[in-house]
């Protein structure tokens, strides 16, 4: 079998493969085709000032979700928790279609969360699962081309679906897409999973979502629903920070904890899980921010400005594709800083095309952006991965993700309060075209020190290269039968 089929559609391992592309694209799509429409969906249920929300609820509900099912795929197999997240996918997307109002789509966005938690996190770890990193530099290609792929389709569909149907498809459009990737996944995969009894860490779970909804809650909030001084404020951040701490003090004496406390203790596992923090604060705030800037500002229709935003995501998976190449010669820390660089370079020229609305120069700017994400992600989470073995690999995929998430949800949620509070000041109301103009500049800036920032983590990376990290083939293939 030559190399390229070992790791191809045609291999031993292929129909694993396409059903984890499958399941990563529910993921893609909906990552990039909902912010083209949010024009029009705040046109047809109001709400602009809730609209961050759409984002936060769905990436709080993904981001608390992550480390239970990270946990669950560890004890109980793969298999029947992804197929759990395509389920709760699909339920989420169906009543998204038919919400009446912005405050049950916000609802309804929280269950197609609670679905992707599961979805994402554990089509990675399966990725990690049945093939080794060397295998995985050849791999990122694939998943690379769903991204790829998505980056295109979402966008276009959301502005189609916008302007001449109904913002409602771009939720309807998931049903088929959860069917096809259930029914691959069940004929595809097999695994063996040795059945013992579990201790499942609900006090764990509870705590960590409270304090984590709570604080989400704070910021999005704060300066708008309430002062930042008032007690509602201060309430939710300091009853979140006290379950924090709590959550802490209960995974040290769990049985099996949902997020053990060993993560923190490793150097690169903590450092690539920031990165991915930063990684979710800068994709997050343009995702969100580029569409209704480039339609308010530049005269931009939904479906330009959602190829605007494919630039972004088209970027990622390019970069991501060739990262195998790159880290396997130079090592993972300088390949992230390298994309780290590029990053801020990215996020520096968006800042600049901003002052002058333009759709070329701000996709210009994005597929940049993109460029620097994919050199970073890939390689950390692979890093990540590989120093640990089968029946670890799931926690550290969830906490990695985890931090992700949660880099979105409170990335959004300070870039809402930054806009929010730049169109208050500006006293022009939010449809005003000079308000959202500042307000977009702002959130931009922001992203841009979210960029700088995480270069840190960069830095403090361990010089660790493959041969360092990664673990015998025995160790990182599931059973499968």
């Amino acid at each position: 079998m030559s190399e390229t089929a070992a790791v191809g559609f045609r291999s031993e391992r292929g129909p694993v493969l396409v059903a984890v592309m499958l399941a990563t694209g529910l993921i893609a799509i909906d990552s990039t085709i909902l912010a083209t429409a949010v024009p029009s969906i705040v046109a047809d249920l109001g709400g602009f000032t809730q609209f961050p929300w759409l984002f936060s609820i769905y990436l709080l509900a993904q981001a608390v979700s992550v480390p239970v099912y990270s946990k669950l795929s560890d004890t109980v197999g793969r298999k029947p928790i992804m197929l759990i997240g395509i389920g709760l996918f699909l339920v989420g997307s169906v009543l998204c279609g038919f919400a009446w109002d912005m405050t049950s789509l916000i609802v309804f966005r929280a269950v197609q969360g609670l679905g992707a938690g599961a979805v994402l996190p554990v089509s990675i770890t399966i990725t990690g699962d049945i093939y080794t990193v060397r295998e995985r530099a050849r791999v990122q290609g694939y998943i690379a081309s769903v991204w790829a792929v998505s980056s295109v389709v979402g966008p276009t569909l959301g502005g189609l679906f916008a302007e001449f149907a109904s913002w409602r498809w771009i939720f309807f459009v998931n049903i088929p897409l959860c069917l096809i990737a259930a029914f691959m996944l069940i004929r595809g995969y097999h695994e063996s999973v040795a059945r013992e009894r579990h201790r499942i860490d609900y006090a764990g779970a509870t705590a960590l979502t409270i304090a984590s909804t709570l604080i989400i809650l704070a910021v999005l909030e704060g300066g708008q629903a309430w002062a930042w001084l008032s007690w509602q404020s201060i309430g939710a951040f300091a009853v979140g920070a006290l379950l924090l701490v709590g959550f802490v003090f209960i995974e040290r004496r769990a049985a099996e904890p949902v997020l053990p406390l060993w993560v923190f203790s490793r150097r690169l596992i903590v450092t690539t899980s920031l990165i991915s923090l930063g990684v979710g604060a800068v994709l997050i705030g343009l995702t969100s921010y580029v569409p209704t800037f480039l339609e308010a500002t530049a005269g931009a229709s939904p479906l330009v400005s959602g190829l605007a935003v494919a630039a972004l995501t088209l970027g990622w998976p390019i970069a991501a594709s060739q990262s195998g190449r790159l880290f396997l010669r130079i090592g993972f820390r300088r390949t992230a800083l390298i994309g780290l660089a590029i990053t801020v370079l990215g996020a520096a020229a968006l800042v600049a095309a901003s002052l002058e609305p333009n759709v070329w120069t701000t996709a210009i700017a994005c597929f940049v952006v993109g460029l620097g994400l994919g050199l970073v992600a890939s390689p950390t989470l692979i890093a990540a991965q590989s120093s640990v073995p089968w029946s670890e690999r799931g926690v550290v995929t969830g906490a990695n993700m985890f931090l992700r998430s949660m880099g979105s949800a409170v990335g959004v949620a300070i870039f809402g309060a930054v806009a929010n509070g730049v169109i208050a000041r500006s006293g022009l109301g939010e449809q005003s075209p000079v308000a959202i103009h500042a307000a977009s500049t702002s959130v931009f800036v922001a992203v841009l020190v979210a960029a700088v920032v995480t270069i840190a983590g960069g830095i403090a990376m361990p010089r660790a290269h493959v041969d360092d990290v990664e673990h015998r083939p025995a160790e990182a293939t599931t059973p499968v039968e």
